[in-house]
């Protein structure tokens, strides 16, 4: 009798194998095929609460603690998801004055910007133009309560000549495959920001640092990560998109970082703008309904938080390396045109928060603001 049942089981296996075999093949194919989705968040500018502190109320249109629920959504729909904000996150507004000017930052305290992406888990960050307007003691105190790195690769110590910041990082992650297999993926990422930083904070960076241009530091450090195992390079591009003629101090340079073959894809920040998006339906070479520029992808989610940056890329690992085979990128907003909201604040998030913006809130009442 057990014969028999073994017999039936391999008759029916070698049926279902070959009545079925695009199923069969399927499963293969699905081996070393890996979907990672990308977020970003960029010119947060200290808008951590969805609150207008000039008119002292409730603003629907900003605050991390609403796009925080969007991260937290955009993960919970995929496999393998990282994290990254491209700078401009610690001034502009008066939560971020009050906690530079007035406050100040002590050793051993974090700053709430840092608290607030510890708590999401960021997986690095690029530092934007705005981070040396308190001065670089103030900015390297803060960065020590980030437990995430944080890249730039364009700004030089003076002293040293060497990258002030980490010029890049490779993350070792776990990824899955859509059969289910496990593979460790070498993230390269690298960070850059615009050369003006000479011209608008001269007096906090002279004689300390300088600038080199975003493209020249894409070129001298893209084959050293590449050369240091990274599979894949995600651009932490702290500048805008524009196909205006390059020179050395291009302040929108995304579109030149688009045509150096080895990054993958580009996360952009610094003009406030929303990519993609119809501002940018005369761009050449640019597709505003896969989100790419000169085939690569590239996202650029607003400020303030008023939107979330996804890129999802779709890898294959062959033969011991990574391809990407496509990228598409979106942007998704917290609220709609009228400043309705789309989603709710993350309560846990606004918790950790709460006491330096209620400081912020006091301060602004006593001075008559």
């Amino acid at each position: 009798m057990l014969k028999k049942r073994i017999a039936f089981r391999l008759i029916t296996i070698i049926l279902f194998w070959h009545l079925f075999p695009t199923l069969s093949h399927a499963v293969e194919n699905n081996q070393g095929i890996v979907e990672l989705r990308i977020l970003e968040t960029t010119d947060l500018h200290a808008d951590l609460v969805n609150y207008d502190y000039y008119q002292t109320k409730t603003n629907q249109r900003v605050g991390l603690v609403k796009t925080a629920t969007l991260i937290h959504q955009a993960r919970s729909e995929a496999m393998n998801t990282l994290l990254f904000d491209v700078g401009d996150h610690l001034k502009g507004n008066p939560l971020g004055e009050y906690l530079a000017r007035i406050r100040g930052m002590q050793k051993g305290k974090v700053h709430p910007v840092y608290r607030a992406f510890n708590y999401l888990n960021y997986d690095a960050i690029a530092i934007g133009n705005h981070e040396f307007n308190y001065g670089l003691k103030f900015l390297n105190t803060a960065l020590k309560g980030a437990k995430m790195p944080a890249v730039n690769a364009n700004v030089f110590s003076v002293k040293k000549n060497k990258p002030y910041f980490a010029p890049y990082v490779i993350l070792k992650r776990n990824v899955v495959d859509l059969s289910g297999r496990h593979h460790e993926l070498k993230i390269g990422v690298i960070g850059f920001m615009p050369t003006q930083i000479m011209s608008w904070d001269r007096a906090n960076l002279d004689g300390k640092v300088f600038a080199k241009p975003i493209v020249d530091a894409a070129k001298e450090f893209v084959p050293v990560m590449k050369a240091d195992g990274a599979d894949i390079i995600i651009a932490l591009a702290h500048t805008g998109i524009s196909n205006e003629a390059y020179r050395p101090d291009t302040e929108n340079a995304v579109y030149y970082l688009t045509q150096i073959p080895e990054i993958d894809a580009i996360l952009a920040g610094h003009s406030h703008s929303t990519f993609p998006g119809p501002i940018f339906q005369n761009l050449p070479n640019t597709n505003l309904e896969s989100g790419a520029i000169n085939g690569k992808p590239v996202v650029m989610a607003g400020a303030f938080g008023n939107r979330l940056g996804i890129i999802d890329l779709q890898m294959e690992h062959r033969a011991g390396k990574w391809k990407v085979l496509e990228g598409t990128s979106q942007t998704r907003p917290i609220a709609d045109d009228n400043g309705l909201p789309l989603v709710k604040r993350d309560k846990r998030l606004f918790k950790l928060v709460k006491r330096e913006h209620e400081e912020t809130v006091d301060f602004i009442r006593k001075i008559g603001l």
